[in-house]
């Protein structure tokens, strides 16, 4: 079986993070998203409200789970028996980063490779940044992010602000 890890603080999900998940569902027998628990970050959502609402808004996907993690993604794909770690790239302002980030993993585990995978463009300005942005500026995040998330903080819009 091959198994794929896609990792991501996914604070929130948006639609372009599903868009990625779809095409790796697609090429890979498994996929786990794998939210990091970054206790450095100030996350916007708690890991558990961030696990459920991937977990509500990929429900179709039947080779699909939803974990968390902390510490390096590269040990917890040793640990779920992953042999890729899959990424997406929006815009060439990615790639830099990314790099970085695929040349670290493989200096720690040459047995696991990176995979990214390209965004529709309608998705490439999509970041979870500009989704909080939006939202706490009282503007409409529904075209962005998956329909439970708009609701979900659409019910939360005092707590998050």
């Amino acid at each position: 079986m091959k198994i794929a890890v896609y990792p991501g603080s996914f604070d929130p999900v948006t639609k372009g993070h599903i868009d990625i998940l779809k095409n790796g569902a697609e090429i890979f027998d498994k996929v786990i998203i794998a939210v990091a628990n970054n206790s450095e970050k100030n996350s916007f959502l708690t890991v558990s409200e961030r696990v459920e609402l991937i977990r509500e808004s990929v429900k179709e996907f039947e080779n699909v789970e939803v974990d968390s993690f902390d510490g390096l993604t590269i040990e917890y794909a040793k640990k779920v028996g992953a042999k890729v770690i899959l990424r997406g790239l929006r815009a060439v302002s990615d790639f830099e980063y990314e790099m970085q980030l695929s040349q670290a993993n493989s200096a720690l585990s040459s047995d696991i490779k990176t995979i990214f995978l390209i965004t529709k463009p309608k998705y490439n300005f999509i970041s979870s940044r500009t989704i909080k942005e939006i939202f706490l500026n009282n503007g409409d995040i529904s075209k962005f992010v998956p329909d439970c998330v708009r609701e979900f903080l659409m019910q939360n819009k005092e707590r998050l602000n």
